[in-house]
Order: structure tokens, then sequence, then C-alpha cells
């Protein structure tokens, strides 16, 4: 199955849920990936903030907030296709929406790479080696790429998202070292705090 055909087939089953059922799987995946270690270790979380139909991430940031850490969001710059972390203390305050509904801070404390210890990233697909289909703009892969930093790469998304097969991967993608889902926490690469290569359930 090709990247075009994925997303098509993803973008119709994330359509496709409801509003009840998305809030009620988002928070066990949520809630999932707070009780791993990598989450409990990381003093600095970066998390995307969900579009519409994407799984919701609000209840990571306030129990990171609630925990002590400092939660971190991405602003992009459209036009040069790039994001940059920044720092938020509320999810409302100095916030809006721009490109194709994607909320993010109108302004704030830009956060040096080497600072961040786990990197939440969104995805229409991922499969059990780590690799993601995104929506096909480059954004995180030239995020993840960066030389400066060293965290945790950890997607996050429903168990229908998460393939059983290899998904097409080109030499510029990023694998990720934890998917964790509404079902399951797999740990893709070495590296993450208690894993192994192999796709270990913890």
């Amino acid at each position: 199955m090709s990247k075009i055909d994925i997303r098509t087939t993803m973008k119709e089953f994330l359509g496709g849920i409801s509003d009840s059922d998305r809030h009620v799987r988002s928070l066990a995946a949520c809630q999932n990936l707070m009780a791993t270690k990598e989450f409990r270790a990381a003093e600095v979380v970066m998390i995307f903030l969900s579009m519409a139909k994407e799984i919701e991430t609000s209840t990571l940031a306030i129990k990171a907030w609630g925990a002590g850490k400092s939660v971190v969001v991405p602003r992009v710059d459209w036009g040069q296709k790039r994001m940059e972390p920044v720092e938020i203390r509320s999810l409302d305050v100095g916030m809006h929406t721009t490109g194709p509904g994607v909320k993010e801070p109108i302004e704030g404390m830009v956060v040096p790479l080497g600072l961040i210890d786990m990197v939440v990233i969104p995805g229409l697909a991922f499969d059990r080696r780590g690799y993601r289909v995104g929506r096909g703009r480059g954004f995180y892969d030239r995020f993840l790429s960066q030389q400066e930093f060293a965290g945790v790469r950890c997607a996050l998304c429903f168990q229908e998202q998460l393939m059983a097969e290899a998904l097409p991967c080109e030499p510029h993608d990023v694998p990720m070292d934890l998917v964790v889902t509404d079902r399951e926490v797999l740990r893709c690469t070495k590296g993450v705090v208690g894993g192994r290569s192999g796709g270990i359930r913890s």
C-alpha cells in the first residue's frame, strides 16, 4: 500500500470515530504513555496539539504540568516548512489556529532542542519498527533529524493506526523509539529507558 493510500484509509478511519469514543480512547492512550518510565523521567515534554479528528493530547499537558514538568508545543513556520519548540503554560491563553486547523502559541520562549527529553509525535499510521506516515509535509522528520535533539521520540495513536505490515519508508524518515496506543506500549529502538530493540511491550 502506498503512502497516499495509507493516508486516505487512515483519514477515513479517524473521521469515523465518534467524539465520545475518541475522548475515551484518547484518555486510555494518554494514561498508557504517562505510565511509561520514559514519560515519568522526562522533565521537558514536547506535545503536539491535536487537530480535529486526531487523538486528543490535552490530558498529557495537564498531567505533565501537575507533575512539575515543562510543556513545549510546536510553533510552525509554514513558509519555511519548519517548526520551533515553544514553552506554554496554558492550553487556551495566548493561542491561535493556523494552517489546516493547527493550534499553536502566538508567542513564548523557544526551548533549545537539547533540553527536550521527549517529543510526542502525531501521525496517520505507524509500524512495529517505529516508522510513520504523517500528513506529507515533513515537519517532524526535519525537526527530529536535527543533531541537537537527543530525547525520546514517542508516537501517540489509536491501535488501528499501528500497522502489522511494514510501512514504506525513505532515507529521510526518522523512526520512533516508542509507539503508544490506547491498548499497547511498543518499544521500537535501543536507547529508550527500559527498552530493547525488537518491539518489546511494557
